[in-house]
């Protein structure tokens, strides 16, 4: 499915119903409708942040649903197409925490740094946000979030907005890091996402965990 060790963490994932099912509605959709990300794109997320590789998880819902958006990773459009009120925030709040100016809309690089851009609903029909809620997808994104989990090497979970938010009971706080806070969209921003320094913590918390840090 991936060809990295996300086939061996996930392989009994794979053989049961629940992902058989999963399966046949995401290929009858892909079949009769437009749906985002393109197909070879869905696990995008899981081969460019390999298991042993992952330093940070951002979680998103579900993928960006207008044309030419989505590839695989949360939060992230490819370059060209007009950036999101959601991204251009995470960015004002990148300059505001460290400095950076970032202009770059891919999120490749943060993804190959070890930062898993994991949306919990993999897939969406154009133009109908959540339209793929409830099909198997958030069973199969828990049970990644709970493979991590089981890892020794810490790994820090970055929740934002009351849904992600609502992973927290799948993490081991004893073991694991978590940061939250507001959602970035424009709707709730203002009410702490903004100021609230996301990325110098992670960087902080990899330095005493004596992991690089990304390169933002």
């Amino acid at each position: 499915m991936i060809n990295k060790k996300w086939d061996v963490i996930l392989k009994d994932e794979f053989k049961k119903e629940y992902f058989a099912k999963l399966g046949r509605f995401v290929k009858s959709e892909y079949k009769n409708k437009i749906i985002f990300p393109e197909y070879k794109n869905i696990f995008n997320s899981l081969r460019l942040t390999d298991y042993d590789d992952v330093k940070v998880v951002i979680i998103g819902q579900d993928p960006y649903h207008g044309v030419g958006e989505a590839h695989g990773l949360c939060f992230s459009v490819q370059e060209g197409v007009k950036m999101p009120p959601s991204l251009a925030n995470i960015f004002k709040e990148l300059k505001s925490d460290l400095g950076i100016t970032r202009t770059k809309t891919d999120l490749t690089d943060w993804a190959k740094q070890g930062v898993l851009l994991l949306n919990a609903i993999m897939t969406v029909e154009k133009d109908k946000p959540l339209s793929h809620k409830d099909k198997g997808w958030e069973i199969f994104t828990d049970n990644i979030i709970k493979y991590l989990n089981e890892r020794e090497k810490p790994v820090i979970f970055v929740l934002w907005g009351s849904y992600a938010r609502s992973k927290k009971e799948l993490i081991n706080t004893k073991k694991h890091y978590i940061i939250e806070s507001a959602h970035p969209s424009p709707l709730s921003a203002s009410r702490g996402f903004l100021g609230s320094k996301p990325f110098s913590k992670i960087n902080e918390i990899l330095v005493k965990t004596n992991q690089d840090t990304i390169r933002w």
